[in-house]
């Protein structure tokens, strides 16, 4: 759905050029047939990097595109104003639209909202509303709670501001990939606490739940082997964290697999592959909302590992993926179902 490069973030750059590397003899058997081969170049790409162990590049984000605005929205709780990205939004003298409010990944240590916005641009086109995506600030130079309160001053601002911009405050749908739909669950679980501002529906592609994931709990050999890895998951947790990944506590509400009660949450679709690292507590995750009574569809594509549709948009699990995500999405920014 979103660009290659706005998943991946600063550390990972170095796998962007992977489709071009010679495929490896090992098994991979247990990829999805049309995946494998870029998913022999990742691990090919991914031994080449752990061998020489070059300095991670600095990000070059993309431009801003035309139509595209670009907003500071003041910050809550003493914090510092948030800048953001609005794309496709409606005029206040027309019907109003639903909105995303999307959050970019980058394993909360990496990634920039502005290198997603020109495919953002096409799915608010394609569905029909307006789309606005947080910059908000990143680990180790700030742990949570403050990525948490960057997101929550965006929605608040979007619900505020739901007029002027043309918006259904009754349409807002929070959606991130990887670790920002890990920070998207995070967002949906303090808004249900602080009881300010109403979500619709969030959606929650690949993200990344649990900070035990490959630290306190080992995943299986064939799972997490590609793209983002454990020692990946547990830099991300610990920078986030300020503590190392899987401790016996954690700051309430910054772990949502942590979260006891996981009731009156927004209806929720989750999708990843099952052979990605956060297959197994993004699937967990899925059957704690549905014994809280939270209308949950969750799809879990075989032989996909993390990022698989960024890599490979073609392969036919790769549109099973995107099919089912833009439906649900469509369905949840309906004004029909908004009340």
């Amino acid at each position: 759905m979103i660009g290659r490069r706005a998943l991946l973030g600063g550390a990972l750059y170095a796998l962007i050029s992977l489709p071009a590397l010679a495929a490896t003899d090992d098994d991979f058997s247990y990829v999805h047939p049309e995946l494998r081969p870029v998913a022999r170049a990742i691990a090919r790409g991914q031994a080449a990097t752990a061998e020489t162990r070059p300095a991670p590049r600095p990000a070059n984000p993309a431009s801003v595109p035309p139509g595209i605005v670009e907003r500071q929205v003041p910050g809550v709780a003493a914090q510092p104003s948030v800048p953001i990205y609005i794309v496709n939004a409606g005029r206040p003298d027309a019907a109003p639209r639903g909105v995303i409010l999307f959050i970019h990944g980058g394993g909360f240590i990496g990634g920039d909202a502005r290198e997603s916005l020109r495919q953002l641009a096409g799915l608010a086109g394609r569905l029909g509303c307006a789309i606005v995506s947080v910059q908000y600030r990143i680990a180790p130079g700030t742990r949570f709670p403050g990525a948490l309160e960057d997101n929550y001053a965006a929605l608040k601002w979007v619900h505020a501001n739901a007029a002027s911009l043309g918006i259904d405050p009754a349409r807002i749908v929070v959606m991130g990939e990887s670790a920002g739909g890990g920070h998207a669950a995070m967002l949906t679980i303090a808004a249900r606490d602080r009881g300010e501002v109403p979500i619709r529906f969030q959606a929650l592609i690949y993200p990344m739940l649990d900070d035990r994931t490959g630290s306190t709990r080992p995943v299986a050999p064939t799972i997490g082997t590609l793209v983002w890895r454990p020692a990946d998951n547990r830099k991300g947790w610990s920078a986030l964290l300020g503590q190392p990944a899987g401790a016996r506590k954690v700051p309430p509400g910054s772990v949502p697999a942590r979260v006891a009660d996981l009731s009156r949450l927004p209806p929720t679709f989750i999708g990843v592959g099952s052979i990605d690292l956060f297959a197994e507590e993004d699937i967990a995750f899925a059957g704690r909302l549905v014994a809280a009574a939270v209308p949950t569809e969750l799809v879990v594509l075989p032989g996909a590992f993390h990022g698989f549709q960024l890599f490979a948009p073609q392969a036919s699990v790769s549109r099973q993926f995107t099919v089912a995500l833009e439906a649900a999405l469509a369905h949840a920014l309906a004004p029909e179902n908004a009340r």
